[in-house]
Formats: structure tokens, C-alpha cells, sequence
């Protein structure tokens, strides 16, 4: 997610995503994540999972310092929660709260997981149809049949129709 310390609004792209697909592919990610991915969980999850994006996304995260501010605040929170609880709450019903909140997301995907599994299949031919067309978009530019504006227009429609294409899923 792009912020207004780096030079670019939420909606502009950065270079990297023009060039290499990887990088168009976490943007998609960041983009389906803003969009509202709580109303759609097992898309978001099986894209993740379809993605193999995961760690790439995190390390990058914590190398460029925009997840180590959520990171550093997500801690203090979780600290100041500790903290409040092992007055409120000590013993085993703290040991219960904290397996019930660890649970939580592994709940979901035990519960979901033959929807996730099914768009998981889904989202990987989406990943794979998307990444031929990008590169057709990349060797039009190389050969010089497109400029760069150009290019970066066909790379842009062609995120756009990727979310749209998630949303269908459900």
C-alpha cells in the first residue's frame, strides 16, 4: 500500500509493477486486501496461498519499514493487551483466551476449506492466464511494438481485469 511519504497516492502504481510480474502480482494482492478482503476471506486466502507470495510479501514489508511501523504498533498493543489481562484474566482462562484467538484463523480455514481449496485452482489458472497476458504486454513493448505509456496502460487494465476477475469468484 502505497502512502504519501513515498511520492504516490493509493491508485498510482510504483515502476517495479510495469516490469516484473512478481511485483504486479503483490500489488494485486495489496489492492484485493484494500478493496475489502474481510467480506471475501477464502478468495483473499486462496489468492495468498495460489500467490506463493507470503513470505516475499512479508520480507518486503519489514526491508522497506512499512510493516515495521504496523508491526512496532501491532507489538505495543499486544503488550498493553498482556498486560491488562494478566490482571484481568490470569490463569487458565488466559491460557483459553489466547489458544481461542490463535485458533481463530485456522478455524476459518479448517471450516472453509473446501471452498478455499477449490478457488485456490481457480485463482492459480487466473495467476497463470494473467501472467501469460503480461508477458505478451511485456514482448510488445521490447519489440517495440508499444511505448511506454502504452504499456503501462495495457498493465494497468490488466490489473484491473484480475480484481474483477477475483471478485467473480465470490
Amino acid at each position: 500500500m502505497a502512502t504519501e511519504a513515498d511520492g504516490k497516492t493509493k491508485t498510482e502504481l510504483g515502476p517495479e509493477v510495469f516490469d516484473d510480474y512478481d511485483a504486479f502480482l503483490k500489488q494485486a494482492i495489496r489492492d484485493y486486501y484494500d478493496r475489502g478482503w474481510k467480506s471475501r476471506r477464502g478468495t483473499f486466502i486462496a489468492l495468498v496461498m495460489a500467490s506463493g507470495q507470503v513470505t516475499s510479501m512479508a520480507a518486503e514489508s519489514i526491508r522497506d519499514g512499512s510493516g515495521l511501523k504496523r508491526a512496532a504498533l501491532g507489538a505495543a498493543g499486544v503488550v498493553a493487551l498482556r498486560v491488562g489481562l494478566r490482571y484481568a484474566l490470569s490463569g487458565p482462562l488466559g491460557i483459553i483466551l489466547t489458544g481461542a484467538a490463535a485458533m481463530s484463523l485456522g478455524g476459518y480455514v479448517l471450516k472453509n476449506r473446501k471452498e478455499i481449496t477449490t478457488k485456490v485452482g481457480s485463482c492459480r489458472t487466473l495467476i497463470a492466464d494473467t501472467r501469460t497476458r503480461f508477458e505478451e504486454i511485456q514482448g510488445g513493448y521490447r519489440a517495440g511494438r508499444y511505448d511506454g505509456a502504452s504499456r503501462n496502460l495495457m498493465v494497468d487494465g490488466l490489473l484491473k481485469r484480475f480484481l474483477e476477475e477475483l471478485d467473480a469468484m465470490g
